[in-house]
């Protein structure tokens, strides 16, 4: 899927309903969420056809699902409140572009993010990790602990070091809560709308905060929190063992191609140019960087994709 066909499908999702609380597709993807992504996203790659019994149990988490998400407290939204969300603009984006038909990429991509994540300060998270079968270069990242690359980013990928460092920076916007806040802010404006109370239930509200997470993945957080994520992402992935310039390889590696390649469109759009993060990483946490190097890169552990 190119990068105009992955933009306009997570819109398009947005436009059409897939990020209601009510619609079954934002909840069971084809079976990739199934028991909040134990399966693909979760690391098992046993394929088991489902059982009359297994399709009660899908029905009824999704029932649970979408009544979590119409009675969010977007004042003070809870750890749980925070994943039904982030289950469903996961939803949103594999329903645009689904995951890499490869389990041992799937559970590799898993171990090293988990592993990252255990750096973090939300270890309690249920951190899930994904490849996405598009040929942009570009990362997801939603709220609750869910994470999905590209197949296009994971390809120009030399080492784990570098995997390490991608994920760290996704890693770093859940944990600062970057793409929740975004979407409390349109809940609590839009509850404060005396119109918006009278005419609009509380539903329809948080239908309206999950589109505009889903359009955050499709557009851009502000540059500050990109930088934040860069900076904390990095000493994750250092904190987790890898070489601290993993991310920052990346970057560089960005910075080869032209902003007129479709691959990387989207990217640019919704992100600060290469050159200026890896210049503000070094202005940033130049120091500190540098005090932790000294991890390992792992080139040859890195997955080969089939």
């Amino acid at each position: 899927m190119n990068h105009t066909r992955l933009k306009q499908a997570v819109i398009a999702a947005v436009a059409s309903g897939l990020l209601t609380a009510g619609s079954a597709m934002a909840f069971d993807l084809k079976g990739a969420l199934k028991d909040a992504v134990s399966d693909q996203l979760g690391g098992n790659s046993k394929t088991v056809q489902p059982a009359a019994s297994d399709n009660q149990n899908a029905a009824a988490q999704e029932k649970s699902a979408q009544e979590k998400l119409a009675n969010i407290d977007w004042k003070n939204p809870s750890q749980e409140d925070e994943i039904a969300v982030g289950r469903n603009v996961t939803g949103t984006i594999l329903g645009a572009a689904p995951l890499v038909n490869d389990a041992q990429l799937q559970q590799y991509v898993n171990k090293v993010g988990r592993w990252v994540a255990s750096q973090s300060e939300r270890t309690s998270l249920p951190w899930h990790f994904g490849v996405i079968d598009s040929s942009d270069v570009n990362a997801f990242a939603a709220p609750g602990g869910y994470v999905l690359i590209t197949k296009g980013l994971y390809q120009r990928l030399s080492s784990e070091a570098q995997l390490a460092g991608v994920l760290g920076h996704e890693i770093a916007h859940i944990v600062q809560r970057h793409h929740l806040k975004v979407m409390q802010k349109q809940a609590l404006m839009d509850a404060g709308s005396s119109f918006l109370k009278q005419k609009i239930s509380k539903n329809k509200i948080t239908q309206r905060a999950l589109s505009t997470g889903a359009e955050i993945s499709a557009r851009n957080l502000d540059k500050s929190a990109e930088y934040e994520a860069d900076s904390m992402g990095t000493v994750l992935a250092a904190r987790a063992g890898y070489e601290v310039y993993g991310l920052a390889e990346v970057l560089q590696d960005m910075e080869t191609l032209s902003s007129n390649d479709g691959s990387v469109a989207l990217l640019f759009q919704t992100h600060p140019h290469p050159d200026e993060r890896v210049a503000q990483l070094s202005l940033t946490s130049g120091e500190q960087i540098d005090k932790l190097s000294g991890g390992k890169t792992l080139e040859n552990r890195l997955y080969k994709l089939k």
